[in-house]
């Protein structure tokens, strides 16, 4: 259920980026640069900013590199134009896109797409600089995204930094735990399961060799993402084959669960499309892994698709392989400073996390002429969402630094983003309330970019909360930097802010809104399931039919019969 829901964003982010063509951009002689591969130009995008887009970073995973670990990039066979966004991995189109012509369900995007966009300050590398690199990992579930949802030049600008945002394989292309797949390894990576780390693990990797052409310091890299993309982060710190390949850290609505090799591949029951299911459907019983790396690229995505046709995308991701990740677990990797990569971490959810998500349920929505939603009951619609929403916060925020606190790591931050002053669409879509905070708001704010939620921009972000959003987006955009810069967010460098303090026993995270909410400030106070049962216990804005729903949405989120206990105690068994 939570990665159906996960999947939504990933929708509403290719849907923002389906409206209206642009101009190709002429090369500038100026942005010619010479990497690895050879000579490659980018352009001037805007004022102050240059971009080279859809650069290589790996070849083609595809034929018989299929599931297997990248490979270098070929050598260009003439001066690359890296004036393009390049296309998305493959991926599924979903409803939310049929409102711009895009019909649901659709296989999109090509296996040759391990590619990046690059953004920096014009004049960079020219004025021998080493800028911080900032590397996005963009999110969608791990079936979604692509580098062309991202514009990271205002970032780049505004900050003095270098802005990567990368691809990566997704869904059963990115995460497959075979075993013939394993034994078919030619190098020891090919024996993993999680393909889309080792493509970030690649994309970091030609970071390393290549960004100071582009006036970026290799020394000095930080990653960040969002939502997957956050959980990939976590990955990416968990992983012995990633070390030394980046210096800070930043999650945003991540996660830090994973599923164990045996349950992904099959050979424990309970796992939807477990690999060797999947492989069946793909290429039939007993399928070698030249008949799965021959199957075309329909194929593979149909074994996906339920028995009416639609996608079906409950997948494992973040396997245990023992090559990408420890065997023993993601989460348990950051109980000690010896078992990941203990770089400076920022670790963040927002208030209203789910409200995202429960804009599209029907149980707690009405829709109207099929497009204007409306809640059932306001103050339910709310309650079940703080609760959902601080579950989320006490997965990637308390347990996950804490964990890290109580292992030695004490470089850690965390955040709670709470904007919530979108406007009314069609005069009785109250966004502020059906979205509020919600999962993803952050992200515009972090780029100073609000072109993200496509035909809702101009609601969500318009002329009245223009002044609020921008000195907002304008301190969170200080306070990465800063943190990209020195590995402390401090002050937010010479802007000033309250000192953001690292995460303590007693909990302590940066508050962030627009100043007519406070702005910027320090809140303490940490949370738990059990202050989360006693809460529910004792709440009057609940009856015992709704206390029940409460407890089976967070269960959504938990492992099978991890609640159990819960919901005898508030008699919701």
């Amino acid at each position: 259920m939570r990665q159906a829901f996960l999947g939504l964003i990933g929708a509403f982010a290719l849907a923002a980026c389906s409206g209206g063509d642009t101009a190709r951009p002429q090369p500038d002689d100026a942005t010619l640069r010479s990497v690895e591969q050879g000579e490659l130009v980018g352009f001037r995008h805007s004022p102050g900013a240059w971009a080279w887009q859809g650069v290589p970073f790996a070849a083609a995973p595809e034929g018989d590199l299929r599931w297997r670990a990248p490979r270098p990039a070929p050598a260009y066979e003439a001066r690359f134009e890296a004036l393009d966004h390049p296309v998305p991995c493959p991926q599924f189109t979903s409803a939310l896109q049929s409102s711009f012509g895009v019909p649901p369900g659709q296989l999109v995007g090509s296996e040759d797409c391990l590619r990046l966009d690059i953004y920096a300050p014009e004049g960079a590398h020219a004025d021998n600089a080493a800028r911080p690199v900032m590397v996005w990992i963009h999110g969608g579930a791990n079936v979604w995204g692509f580098a062309g949802q991202y514009d990271g030049a205002q970032l780049a600008r505004d900050q003095d930094v270098v802005v990567v945002v990368i691809q990566y394989r997704l869904g059963g292309l990115g995460f497959f735990a075979h075993e013939g797949l394993r034994a078919d390894a030619t190098d020891p990576r090919d024996a993993a399961a999680n393909f889309a780390l080792l493509d970030q693990i690649a994309a970091l990797e030609w970071v390393r060799a290549n960004i100071a052409q582009f006036g970026g310091d290799a020394g000095n890299v930080t990653i960040f993402g969002e939502s997957a993309g956050g959980h990939n982060v976590a990955g990416l710190l968990a992983s012995p084959l990633a070390a030394g390949l980046f210096h800070r850290a930043i999650i945003q609505s991540g996660s830090f669960d994973s599923v164990s090799w045996e349950a992904a591949s099959g050979a424990e029951p309970g796992q939807s499309n477990d690999a060797d299911s999947i492989a069946t459907r793909i290429a039939g019983e007993g399928a070698t892994p030249a008949a799965l790396r021959a199957a075309s690229l329909d194929a593979v995505f149909d074994a996906y698709r339920n028995e009416d046709g639609a996608p079906f995308l409950d997948l494992p991701r973040m396997i245990e392989d023992g090559v990408t990740i420890p065997r023993d677990g993601l989460a348990n990797a950051f109980a000690s400073t010896g078992t990941f990569n203990a770089v400076p971490v920022i670790t963040g959810t927002n208030r209203d996390e789910m409200k995202l998500f429960n804009a599209f349920r029907d149980d707690l929505v009405n829709r109207y002429l099929g497009v204007i939603i409306v809640s059932r009951d306001t103050r339910f619609y709310n309650t079940i969402a703080e609760y959902q929403s601080r579950t989320w916060r006490i997965l990637s925020v308390d347990q996950a630094a804490s964990r890290m606190l109580s292992g030695g790591h004490r470089d850690v931050w965390a955040y709670r983003f709470d904007w919530d002053e979108a406007g009314r669409a069609l005069f009785v879509m109250d966004l502020s309330h059906l979205l509020g905070a919600a999962h993803a708001m952050e992200i515009p704010f972090v780029f100073n970019h609000f072109n993200f939620f496509g035909r809702l921009d101009g609601v969500i972000f318009n002329d009245d909360n223009a002044a609020g959003r921008e000195s907002l987006a304008a301190a969170m955009g200080a306070y990465w930097a800063e943190f990209a810069r020195t590995g402390e967010p401090g002050t937010g460098g010479p802007t000033n802010l309250p000192r953001w303090e690292r995460w303590n026993e007693n909990g302590l995270l940066m508050r962030f809104d627009s100043p007519a909410d406070n702005g910027q400030e320090i809140i303490t106070g940490t949370d738990s399931f059990e202050a989360i049962e006693a809460d529910l216990a004792a709440d009057p804005r609940l009856d015992d039919v709704q206390r029940c729903r409460v407890v089976e949405a967070i269960a959504e989120w938990r492992p099978r019969g991890s609640l159990d206990a819960m919901r005898q105690r508030l008699g919701c068994a």
